[in-house]
């Protein structure tokens, strides 16, 4: 069975998603292996992403290539293969894009459903591409966000996404300067081409930023002394520890990411209390192959296709 984009959408309703990415991060079965990453030029790359749990087994074949909206085309493409691990049967093939998409939001919502200080504030979206409209929808749908703004470097891109959060019954806006419009915003998420510094000031002191767009050493979207400086002064958490040498914003800063807790390491409890009562929370992702699987689950049971209960 082939999903096409919007049946994939359908079958990953972000609340659901974000509980069973939840529920993964608890199953012992899962098993994750580095992602093998091929780079095709300075602006592109392959990846091959599998895993595994009891259950199923999965790989996402995708490129990224960051100047392809130039070209009219989306710099994601590919699909997500499902398998049974029993008897090795191909159970359905996903749209890459649209599962990387949500996942990451998900991902993002379930961060923000733990850690967010002000989660009722108001949210800046800055980049106006695929990966901020999915986290409109997300945190829309999760968190019961009302009010955005919304930062680009191009105001017909910004303007397309603020009509649309109109269109839901938010309120919403252009933000001209992101780093001024951080004063106004306890929700922030990053989610630009991360060719460049798009970030200078400081969030507030009750802000959650979520950091997606550089997920190489190379990509960048904060400036390294706010880096530094949520480091000190916030919390900083990682997707996972794959982030160890995957986050350029705080690589680039000379941070040892290895010393900041996972996601995992939070629903677990594994996390101090005196760590979890510091300012502003700072929540960087870089992508794993296990939110894929997490997505596949939550599509066998959408579609009724599991062939045993999953626990």
């Amino acid at each position: 069975m082939k999903l096409d984009p919007q049946q994939t959408a359908k079958a990953l309703p972000y609340k659901l998603l974000a509980q069973e990415i939840e529920h993964l991060l608890g199953d012992p079965s899962v098993v994750v292996p580095p992602r093998l990453v091929q780079r095709l030029s300075a602006q592109s790359s392959l990846f091959v992403m599998p895993a595994s749990d009891a259950q199923l087994a999965i790989t996402k074949l995708i490129t990224w290539v960051a100047d392809n909206p130039g070209r009219g085309l989306p710099a994601i493409q590919g699909e997500v293969m499902v398998f049974d691990v029993r008897d090795g049967r191909h159970l359905c093939l996903l749209d890459g894009p649209t599962v990387t998409a949500h996942r990451t939001a998900a991902v993002s919502l379930l961060a923000a459903q733990k850690l967010a200080p002000n989660p009722a504030g108001k949210l800046l979206l800055v980049g106006a591409g695929v990966q901020a409209r999915a986290h409109l929808h997300a945190f829309t749908q999760g968190l019961g966000v009302k009010e955005v703004m919304v930062s680009s470097r191009t105001r017909a891109s910004a303007q397309l996404l603020v009509d649309e959060a109109l269109a839901m019954g938010l309120q919403a806006e252009i933000a001209e300067s992101a780093d001024d419009a951080l004063a106004d915003c306890s929700l922030v998420v990053s989610a630009t081409s991360a060719q460049e510094v798009a970030l200078r000031a400081h969030p507030r002191t009750d802000a959650f930023v979520c950091a997606i767009g550089a997920f190489t050493p190379a990509m960048v979207e904060w400036s390294p002394d706010v880096c530094a400086y949520l480091a000190q002064h916030g919390r900083v958490y990682v997707d996972t520890r794959d982030a160890d040498h995957e986050a350029g914003d705080l690589l680039q800063a000379g941070l040892d990411v290895s010393t900041f807790p996972t996601l995992q390491a939070l629903v677990r409890g594994e996390v101090s209390e005196a760590y979890a009562k510091k300012g502003p929370v700072f929540f960087k992702s870089c992508g794993w192959a296990g939110w894929d699987l997490a997505a596949a689950r939550c599509v066998m049971r959408s579609l009724h296709l599991a062939l045993r209960p999953m626990r």
